[in-house]
């Protein structure tokens, strides 16, 4: 399987008009911020330590997650043949190098989400006839 099958955005946006999409498309999808956080925090856990931290994730989401997070080079899964079988995850360096990138949306969410709510509570009070 090649990057354009795996990842179809990596080549339906051109990187002329949009080159932040693709990142978009791989870090932002629904569950990869939190795994990708969690990791970076607490680092290296196993599968239950990872979804009791997440919550709200099924175990087969986690799962899929995982394995393209690994896919993508930002997570690396190690096995340990013992009985039972032990496994656990750990952000790798290219995933640690999204953490400013983190850090600057953490930042702008403290900063500007109230102002988003606010802005969403005067568009709906006014809105009337749409």
């Amino acid at each position: 399987m090649t990057v354009d099958e795996a990842h179809p955005a990596l080549t339906a946006v051109s990187p002329l008009s949009c080159p932040v999409g693709p990142v978009i498309d791989i870090v932002f999808s629904r569950w990869t911020t939190p795994i990708l956080l969690n990791l970076n925090e607490y680092g290296r856990q196993r599968f239950v330590e990872l979804e009791r931290r997440i919550g709200v994730i099924t175990p087969k989401v986690l799962t899929q997650r995982l394995r393209q997070l690994e896919r993508d080079g930002l997570v690396e899964r190690t096995y340990y043949p013992e009985v039972p079988p032990r496994v656990e995850y750990e952000i790798t360096e290219l995933g640690r190098s999204l953490a400013p990138l983190f850090a600057t949306l953490a930042t702008w969410a403290t900063t500007n989400l109230p102002k988003v709510e606010q802005a969403r509570l005067t568009y709906d009070a006014t809105d009337q006839s749409r």
